[in-house]
């Protein structure tokens, strides 16, 4: 097949669609469960690798790695090592913080990742935004703020989890944009998994705990399939759009989130955390529409004219 669908903005596929949202879904079914867990007196870190042990397992399954491990073989094994252990911490951090918060307050905070990962492309990566998308990131942060609500009593240690569990997601990120050049899809969704477990495994034996009942066994075991079917997701809707085409539909996993929030463990937001994640939404929407124009215009004129575009966004 020398021809190959590439991934245009004139439409996108119902089917691309669907993969999205499917995957934010089972994301909220990764959160939720994990919050069940938490509650019920698991280990943090156990929980954590559990997650990954069954994403390594499901990953090498859905690509038959025993068939072609050469679609496997890392470039730099430092760099994968590196961007998984931020990875596995932005779990931790995320599995901590909903401990103490409602699943729609860690989602408002991880929605804000958008934001920093566009403040931190500049110095790492030499994509600096230009004012208005720097207005949109102060924008997001005065969501957050609306949140968190530091100085009256609201800020609190579940608030420093989900900040940590965001950042060190926003710098996973990054790296993954980073290596996407010189690393095979498959090698970033497998190490992306595998060297958070090797960093996790030496934790086992002061974390692992056995679970009490059924029930606990059976989600501990379900957290690597909706973890690695989520990234499987996301391949596949990617591979089918672009980024920018659907970069508006994460933001529907708020509604999944405040639905399982509100049936499951009884907690429905606040009128704050509501405006505080709408304040976030339309800030990360802003984002995605400048730099949607910012690559239309860099396509239509390259050359020292981009230049001047780049620094009028």
């Amino acid at each position: 097949m020398s021809t190959s669908h590439r991934p245009d903005d004139s439409a996108t596929p119902v089917a691309a669609i669907l993969y999205m949202v499917a995957a934010y879904i089972l994301f909220t079914f990764l959160d939720s469960s994990s919050k069940y867990l938490v509650l019920a007196g698991i280990a943090p870190l156990f929980i954590a690798w559990m997650r990954f042990a069954g994403h390594v397992v499901l990953v090498v399954a859905l690509f038959r790695g025993w068939r072609s491990f050469g679609r496997f073989r890392p470039v730099s094994l430092p760099a994968h090592i590196l961007r998984g252990a931020f990875l596995a911490g932005s779990t931790v951090f995320n599995i901590l913080a909903l401990r103490y918060l409602q699943l729609a307050e860690t989602t408002s905070i991880y929605f804000f990742g958008p934001m920093v990962i566009t403040a931190l492309a500049g110095p790492l990566l030499g994509e600096w935004a230009g004012w208005r998308r720097w207005s949109a990131i102060l924008a997001g942060f005065i969501g957050v703020l609306v949140i968190t609500r530091p100085g009256i009593g609201v800020f609190g240690i579940g608030h420093v989890f989900a900040l940590c569990s965001m950042l060190s997601n926003s710098i996973y990120v990054i790296m993954t944009r980073h290596m996407s050049a010189t690393e095979t899809p498959e090698s970033l969704i497998f190490y992306s998994a595998l060297a958070p477990l090797v960093v996790l495994t030496p934790t086992l034996p002061l974390t692992a705990s056995m679970p009490a009942d059924v029930w606990q066994w059976v989600l501990l075991v379900l957290l690597g399939a909706f973890g690695g079917l989520s990234h499987w997701c996301l391949i596949q809707a990617y591979r089918q759009a672009t980024a920018t085409s659907l970069a508006p539909y994460p933001y529907l996993q708020m509604i999944w989130m405040i639905a399982f929030g509100w049936v499951i463990f009884d907690q429905f937001p606040d009128n704050w955390t509501l405006a505080g994640a709408g304040i976030i939404v339309a800030s990360g929407l802003y984002i995605v529409h400048r730099e949607h124009r910012l690559r239309v215009r860099n396509q239509a004129g390259p050359g020292a004219e981009t230049e001047v575009v780049a620094k009028k966004l």
